[in-house]
């Protein structure tokens, strides 16, 4: 009887370990606008700079798969609950870019990047992936791997028979990506057999592995149908598997005139579970309208196919500035409110959460040794390293790391309201001036935020139609300087300023 009662607890605690997904997988997360996702980088997740000069030098240890597992608890209580791994195959050494090689610089399709591995381990390299998988599944968090699009040099030498090739038999570089060759996927009417191929044996190894999901890097340049053929395969392997598109509706055309181009909505069409809004188009917006009309446009387009769709709030991606880089902390800070209480999924880069401008002090200069042909520390300004051995991603603002925080544990205190309540503009009398409102169940949020980031606004008066003239608000975020009138808001907005209100008992 004792041994009994011990299986039955331990049962009761195995069920308790996985309750997180019990009711689905990624997929089924995601579509329901649930997936608070961070990209990393393993390379430099949880890299150890002991030095401090922000590079990893060859006698310190660069992040792995084994140490990334340290910081799996801090994700986890910042309500992160999937992780978006920046490629993991291995890459190019010859016409590189900086002095590891970047991670879309592919080498092959169907092994693990010895970069991001454990050397000094005698734990086999898909081990170690396989383990840190199984640690963020047990601590309720997701992982969605990245499909890179395009192969190294290295591999057009090894495996020619799988790129598109010019009159001369030259490999074709798309636009100014120097270090990539554009495969050869074939077209809607014949794909390569050889390519679609690649492409399984990476969708098994992810399964093999135990991942949650795939991000398709640059799906636009892939016929849909081979996308279909890639989704419909790996579906009869696991239903719950996320396929998301780096796809945007502002994307007109392909990289290279080699290239096929499938729109986002063909995307969606054919299989896909989502793709990228334009929200980082954040930045140049100077009206309410033109964050609205992105909102409602994602929306009614979401809503237009059979089958359940959505998207990430793309406000910030390893391709974009940082935010703090751009226009300050205020920015960083409206990105969380706005992911916090928008009905889509939020979308960050490691980093984020503090502040990081990503600009390295080495960047750009002369590097004393290399692994690859590149002996110059290659980075983009102001974005995440994905080229060399560096630091591990994180800035200094206390400011950016409270709100993060504050606005997902608001998110996930209130995940009904977000994910199933109204979306209603809010009109006020300022251009610059977005407003809107949240009600499901009879509790009412109210967002108010100020796109001038030069500029304070005074007195800004918002419509809220039966808004009493005796206030009831919860200040959720910003100062409580504000007053209500019947069916008005008035309050003044700092410069880049957003402000959160909650009503209970209130719906629009």
């Amino acid at each position: 009887m004792k041994n009994f009662k011990i299986y039955i607890v331990f049962i009761i605690l195995l069920f308790s370990a996985n309750c997180t997904f019990a009711q689905g997988g990624l997929r089924t997360l995601f579509l329901n606008n649930k997936a608070n996702i961070c990209s990393i980088n393993i390379r430099n997740f949880n890299a150890k700079d002991k030095n401090g000069n922000e590079i990893i030098d060859f006698d310190e240890e660069s992040g792995n798969f084994i140490n990334a597992i340290e910081r799996l608890d801090e994700i986890k209580a910042q309500k992160i609950n999937v992780l978006h791994v920046l490629p993991i195959t291995p890459v190019g050494k010859l016409k590189a870019l900086g002095t590891a090689g970047s991670l879309y610089a592919m080498s092959d399709m169907w092994s693990i990047n010895p970069q991001l591995v454990d050397l000094m381990s005698e734990i086999p390299a898909k081990t170690q992936v396989k383990n840190f998988i199984k640690e963020c599944h047990k601590r309720g968090i997701y992982v969605m791997l990245d499909l890179p699009s395009c192969g190294s040099y290295d591999m057009f030498l090894t495996h020619p028979e799988l790129f598109i090739k010019d009159s001369k038999q030259l490999s074709i570089v798309p636009t100014d990506w120097t270090d990539v060759r554009l495969l050869n996927v074939g077209n809607e009417e014949k794909l390569n057999q050889d390519v679609l191929d690649a492409h399984k044996k990476f969708v098994d190894m992810a399964i093999e592995l135990g991942a949650d999901g795939i991000r398709a890097d640059v799906a636009t340049i892939k016929p849909a149908n081979f996308w279909h053929e890639i989704i419909t395969y790996t579906r009869e392997k696991n239903p719950e598997f996320l396929f998301l598109a780096e796809a945007s509706d502002s994307w007109r055309e392909p990289p290279s005139k080699y290239a096929e181009f499938t729109p986002y909505d063909k995307l969606l069409e054919t299989g896909f579970d989502g793709y990228y809004g334009s929200f980082f188009n954040l930045k140049d917006w100077k009206s309410s309208r033109e964050l609205f009309e992105h909102i409602k446009f994602n929306i009614k387009l979401l809503n237009s196919y059979k089958t359940p769709k959505s998207v990430i709030m793309s406000f910030t991606t390893h391709d974009e500035l940082s935010p703090v880089t751009q226009k300050g902390e205020d920015f960083s800070v409206m990105i969380c409110w706005l992911d916090a209480t928008l009905p889509f999924n939020p979308y960050f880069v490691d980093g984020f959460q503090s502040g990081d401008m990503y600009l390295y002090p080495w960047a750009n200069t002369k590097a004393p040794r290399t692994e690859t042909d590149d002996d110059y520390y290659f980075v983009h300004r102001g974005q995440l390293d994905i080229f060399n051995y560096s630091r591990k991603p994180g800035g200094n603002s206390k400011f950016i790391k409270n709100n993060f925080k504050q606005s997902l544990d608001f998110r996930t205190e209130n995940i009904e309201l977000i994910t199933k309540g109204t979306f209603d503009t809010l009109k006020s009398d300022r251009d610059c001036i977005f407003a809107y409102s949240r009600s499901y169940h009879g509790d009412t949020i109210i967002v108010v935020g100020n796109l001038d980031f030069k500029k304070a606004q005074r007195r800004v008066s918002v419509k809220v139609p039966g808004l009493k003239k005796k206030g009831y608000l919860t200040v959720i975020h910003g100062n409580a300087n504000y007053k209500t009138t019947k069916n008005k808001l008035i309050t003044d907005i700092e410069p880049g300023q957003v402000k959160v209100f909650k009503i209970n008992n209130f719906s629009l």
